[in-house]
């Protein structure tokens, strides 16, 4: 499987989103539930999301993912209970492009990392992935993620 590398120059993207702890397990559905009380928040202010749904991974303990789950925001939208605000951070970005299963997003993994190594480049440590096709909506095979790793 081939991932093409891309390195990106971004600005910050404000987000709505709801950080917690869960295992890979059960991160389908703690995904489906943030994603839509964040989505059912943003009806409620007026707002709808600037763009697809995102995932930030904190760590990369498996059984206790720290996760940050929602959508980036066109402006700074105040949080409420859970939901808060965050932020996607700008600068420097190495991306890949996933087109498949999620259980097979470790090619990606792969390739980015690949490419930090042969361009002397260092990530920051907190990978984002963006779900650009609904799990709900395509078939597993057609299913597109851009991962970004952030750059020091």
């Amino acid at each position: 499987m081939s991932t093409t590398c891309e390195l990106l120059n971004r600005p910050p993207q404000p987000t709505l989103a709801i950080r917690t702890h869960s295992a890979v397990q059960d991160l389908a559905q703690a995904m489906g539930q943030a994603f839509g009380a964040v989505a059912q928040y943003l009806g409620q202010l007026g707002e709808h999301p600037a763009g697809p749904p995102y995932a930030a991974y904190h760590n990369m303990d498996m059984q206790n993912l720290d996760v940050e789950m929602g959508f980036p925001v066109a402006r700074p939208l105040p949080g409420q209970g859970a939901i808060q605000p965050a932020l996607i951070p700008g600068g420097q970005i190495v991306a890949g492009l996933h087109v498949g299963p999620y259980d097979q997003m470790h090619h990606v993994y792969e390739a980015l990392t690949a490419w930090l190594k042969a361009n002397g480049r260092e990530a920051t440590g907190v990978v984002y992935e963006v779900y650009l096709t609904d799990p709900n909506e395509a078939a597993p095979e057609a299913l597109q993620t851009q991962v970004l790793m952030p750059l020091r």
